[in-house]
């Protein structure tokens, strides 16, 4: 086995504009502006455009530094911004790097977005031809894949049907399938898997595996932790750009874990991962008992009140506003999610400084750690949107009323059931 990938001080840096409304200028203004030079431009007095545009440097990736060998498994793991998606275009030869360089050997099949190489015009079948020539196959050899690719994606129905009237998951189905089987030496897949329906989802990681088995190599970004564990040998931790874990999954996806305690821990309303248009903000969470009094923890089977106080901006009438938790295990399973619509609650008249409490009657996760998502929206528009914005720690309890405690035995759920024995005669 041979290094088939190996990057060198990678680094990609991009532009970022900021505007602001501009004061009235000065001769003082624009003798500096001309002194500094590039970095800010200052529009002119005069101009009907009255605002100043900064410019400021991102660096998305900085001195990155990996080799990958034939038959890795590689799962590229952060939280959102951490550089991911621009390190695997610069793989792809999407994007050239600012920094450094790439070392390539093999061909190279990448499923970054949703429809990403296709031509819109052309036919789910032409598409297939036209991605094979692209990674430099024959028309004999795409052939003898073709059949395996349409079983595959399950649009053989569509397949004379110009994809750009394909849906996202039939776009996903085709494009993976193409990417997986068109033997590439090197197969990158960003998670876009996520678009598919569950079967399709396993049927993909099933395929994936098999490619690494043949002795290829996979680059898998996912933010669900178990599904990495399941499928990657290695993994890469990306944080701001920059590299700060890589090796054996296990060890690095405890390190993973590590930081979103760390975040959890620190100010939710100082928090600036966050997504949504700020109109409301979350600024704490906390969690009561049936009794209503605050308490530390769960307890698997009773009454838990989790209560998300937020701040809404002055003057602004907020309505129509859904609030959703979710839960997640440490390590990013997706496990419950509580959406205020499912129960018919839209709320109006949002008060200037309130609280959403979700009541869940009894309790049916098992004891151990929780990740807790809060997010809302007013009319389709993200107000405040936070992942592991919180941690829940939940302990044992006698959720089925038999005086014991259920202790963790198979899976992570406990639900009411119930049993009996008849005569079948």
């Amino acid at each position: 086995m041979g290094i088939i990938i190996k990057a060198e001080h990678l680094g990609k840096k991009y532009i970022i504009e900021h505007q602001r409304h501009a004061r009235y200028i000065t001769l003082r203004d624009i003798v500096m502006h001309r002194m500094r030079g590039i970095g800010q431009r200052v529009l002119h007095p005069l101009s009907p455009n009255k605002e100043t545009v900064t410019l400021e440097e991102f660096w998305a990736l900085k001195d990155i530094n990996f080799e990958i060998e034939e038959g890795d498994r590689v799962g590229i793991i952060g939280r959102n911004g951490a550089g991911k998606s621009t390190l695997l275009k610069i793989l792809s030869r999407i994007t050239e790097p600012t920094t450094g360089k790439v070392r390539l050997r093999g061909r190279i099949a990448s499923l970054l977005e949703i429809g990403t190489g296709f031509h819109p015009e052309l036919s789910g079948r032409e598409n297939i031809f036209l991605n094979g020539a692209v990674l430099g196959m024959t028309t004999v050899e795409i052939k003898k894949k073709f059949d395996e690719i349409v079983a595959f994606s399950e649009v053989e129905k569509f397949l004379d049907t110009p994809v750009k009237r394909y849906s996202s998951g039939m776009y996903v189905r085709l494009a993976f399938a193409v990417a997986a089987h068109l033997e590439p030496e090197i197969l990158i897949v960003d998670e876009v898997l996520a678009v598919g329906d569950a079967a399709f989802q396993q049927k993909c990681l099933g395929k994936m595996g098999e490619v690494a088995k043949e002795g290829r190599t996979v680059l898998f970004v996912s933010h669900n932790m178990a599904t990495v564990q399941s499928l990657c040998n290695r993994a890469i931790l990306l944080e701001n750009g920059l590299i700060v874990s890589n090796g054996v999954t296990d060890e690095v996806i405890r390190k993973y874990a590590q930081t979103w305690t760390e975040i959890m821990h620190s100010s939710l309303r100082n928090r600036t991962d966050r997504r949504g248009n700020g109109k409301l903000r979350f600024i704490e969470i906390y969690f009561e008992d049936v009794s209503r009094n605050r308490c530390p923890v769960a307890i698997s089977g009773q009454e838990l009140h989790i209560v998300c106080c937020f701040q809404a901006k002055e003057f602004l009438s907020i309505n129509n506003v859904i609030f959703s938790v979710a839960l997640e295990s440490i390590t990013g399973e997706k496990l419950l999610l509580f959406r205020s619509n499912h129960t018919g609650d839209v709320f109006q008249n949002i008060p200037l400084k309130g609280a959403s409490i979700c009541t869940i009657p009894r309790f049916p996760l098992i004891q151990g750690t929780y990740r807790i998502t809060v997010y809302a929206e007013s009319a389709g528009e993200i107000l405040d949107w936070v992942l592991s914005a919180s941690e829940l720690q939940v302990i044992e309890g006698d959720f089925f009323g038999t005086g014991k405690l259920q202790s963790r035995k198979f899976g992570q759920f406990l639900v009411d059931h119930s049993w009996r024995v008849c005569n079948i005669e």
